[in-house]
């Protein structure tokens, strides 16, 4: 098909300290959350300012995708919508239609394939094109790349970049600790999502030559009561101490392309004052942010549905996600879901 342009679709985050109750409103809307819980969020984000560092790495992402396909194509231009802040996904297709752009690629800020992750970016890009009218621009939204060589080798140099910071005395038993955002039972059940952490988590740690490794999870939210994936991030290193399991620890954020509050505030602020408490060495990795390869890989997802014939590439078991979804694909788990999404 021919493509007009590029649309870069993410969670978005607030901007100052006035737009913390605002967009956590946003996040919870129709959502059965204390607002104790969104007030005990807000606070995260008070941390630093009221300033969630997401919007920015959008905007370095943007221009770094931009500068990759004016030097090598396809030329189209970029644009950008948030789910939840400014800019917003109805403002951005606003803006496309105004711009004569008839049909564009979505690339959405998440690697994996859940309901939060995947189905309902795709009812939230379906949400605006009805705000719009008839003629809104059509969206196809790009694969999930969580087994992408543009995501893998990236994810392997930043951890790897880790371990080489861990101190010279700590490295006799480092325990390399996926994470990554914890989603319901009843949403997990219903997809793929724990099936591809595992994945990723074994093609890292193989290429790393790394066998004392972990797959937990951070951010849990909702109500108490409500099952959803565990080990808790905390609950673990607590384990791993207690079990003298390793002499430090790596937390590899593979669950997230970017250090946006969930990564600053759960693990280099929680995750961190728990390890120098319990006297455990820790060490945390970076996301592949604007890595040249991650960007390379955007260019190559593009290509990929420009170009007949054109090669899928995909490591691991799984093999490459199809790019459109069965019809009951992720459904939305039962509410009350109570996700505020702390980003």
């Amino acid at each position: 098909m021919k493509y007009n342009a590029i649309l870069v679709v993410s969670f978005g985050g607030p901007e100052s300290r006035d737009d913390v109750i605002p967009f956590l409103e946003n996040v919870l809307r129709g959502r059965s959350v204390p607002r104790e819980r969104m007030l005990t969020v807000a606070e995260h984000y008070y941390h630093f300012g009221g300033r969630s560092p997401i919007n920015q790495q959008t905007r370095e992402l943007i221009a770094s995708l931009e500068a990759k396909l004016a030097q090598n194509g396809p030329k189209l231009p970029v644009y950008w919508g948030n789910r939840n802040w400014h800019p917003l996904l109805p403002d951005a297709l606003r803006k496309m239609k105004q711009d004569g752009v008839r049909r564009a690629l979505a690339f959405v800020t998440s690697a994996y394939s859940s309901y939060s992750g995947c189905r309902q970016y795709r009812e939230d890009i379906a949400r605006a094109q009805s705000e719009i009218g008839s003629d809104a621009p059509e969206i196809h939204k790009l694969r999930a790349f969580f087994n992408h060589p543009g995501f893998i080798e990236p994810t392997v140099e930043r951890v790897q970049e880790a371990l080489q910071a861990v101190p010279a005395e700590s490295r006799r038993n480092i325990q390399v600790i996926y994470t990554a955002h914890s989603i319901p039972l009843s949403m997990a059940n219903t997809c793929d999502y724990v099936r591809q952490l595992e994945d990723v988590r074994q093609l890292v740690s193989i290429r790393l030559g790394v066998s004392n490794d972990a797959l937990v999870y951070q951010s849990r939210s909702g109500a108490p009561g409500q099952p959803w994936l565990e080990p808790d991030i905390l609950d673990y290193l607590r384990k791993v101490k207690a079990g003298n399991l390793a002499s430090a620890v790596v937390l590899a954020p593979i669950g997230f392309i970017s250090d946006h509050m969930e990564v600053l505030y759960d693990l280099d602020v929680e995750a961190r004052q728990l390890c120098d408490s319990l006297a455990l060495p820790m060490v945390r990795a970076k996301t592949v942010g604007v890595h040249p390869k991650f960007v390379a890989m955007i260019r190559e997802l593009i290509e990929e549905r420009v170009t007949p014939g054109a090669e899928r590439r995909a490591l691991g078991s799984l093999g490459p996600r199809a790019d459109l979804c069965v019809e009951d694909c992720c459904p939305a788990p039962p509410r009350p879901q109570g996700r505020p999404g702390a980003r």
